[in-house]
């Protein structure tokens, strides 16, 4: 048996999120039966990441097991020629037997984009937030920097849908790098955050509560209070998913596995 490792750039907007729904588009599901007819074996990908309806991606990475003789690089090519155009395959590599996705994944880099000019290019729609109204983004700036570091983000995610659930989650994440980034063009600004999980919707809610310090009714000294507070409904919005990429994956150096390191998985997330 066979690790086969891939990473996958898609535009969402046509599908309902990764995971796999009967008789819905997904992504996952489309790579399933695409992989399913290449090999003739009941072939299940899985993803490193579950981007929500909407979200796109520029460096998914996912695996699957396969008895197929196929090079990476063949995988790669018929997966390409059978997909649909929205769903690349960038990459496609043979790893060792116990890789995984999902369990190995360190880091996570996601991108939130924010067209500023009057008029939205249609080529835009559906992959960038338009908001075109004044924003003090020296303030989002600043703001987005607090949200580094070890932080409870219970103001900053969605909720399960049971209370018991909620209160039994490990609402704790580590944030790497935050920060706002101006396009050279200067027709966008990102929010760029790196970590090593994510909850559900946290990155799109970050991003509407700095929209909410952009436009005064934060400031970024109310963040930390934000925290101590672990109440949803004090934060911004969750903003729309077009504008969100997952952007990259951090695994181990591959001489990490041959010395029997492997990823912990209290690292896991949602997201």
């Amino acid at each position: 048996m066979r690790t086969i490792k891939l990473t996958i750039a898609y535009d969402g907007a046509a599908f309902h999120g990764w995971q796999y729904q009967p008789g819905i588009p997904t992504i996952q599901g489309a790579i399933n039966e695409t992989a399913r007819k290449i090999t003739q074996e009941k072939i299940v990908v899985y993803g490193a990441s579950r981007t929500d309806a909407g979200v796109h991606a520029l460096g998914q990475v996912a695996h699957f097991k396969t008895h197929s003789p196929l090079s990476s690089l063949e995988f790669q090519r018929a997966l390409n020629a059978l997909l649909p155009p929205a769903i690349r395959i960038v990459a496609a590599e043979e790893m060792g037997q116990d890789f995984h996705a999902r369990w190995y994944a360190q880091g996570k880099t996601y991108r939130y984009r924010i067209y500023r000019e009057r008029v939205l290019p249609p080529f835009e729609h559906g992959r960038a937030l338009h908001y075109p109204w004044p924003l003090d983004e020296a303030r989002m700036a600043e703001a987005a920097r607090l949200f580094e570091g070890e932080h409870d983000f219970s103001s900053f995610a969605a909720s399960s849908g049971s209370e018991d659930d909620d209160r039994d989650r490990n609402m704790t994440r580590v944030i790497l790098a935050s920060e706002i980034v101006r396009d050279a063009s200067g027709e966008e600004i990102a929010y760029v955050v790196r970590g090593r999980s994510f909850l559900r919707y946290m990155v799109r809610k970050i991003v509407g509560t700095l929209i909410e310090v952009g436009k005064g009714r934060l400031a970024p000294q109310d963040i930390p209070k934000l925290f101590e507070l672990r109440d949803r409904s004090r934060s911004g919005p969750t903003m729309p998913p077009e504008g969100l990429y997952l952007v990259s994956l951090e695994y181990p150096d591959p001489t990490d596995s041959l010395a029997g390191i492997t990823a912990p998985r209290s690292h896991l997330a949602n997201r």
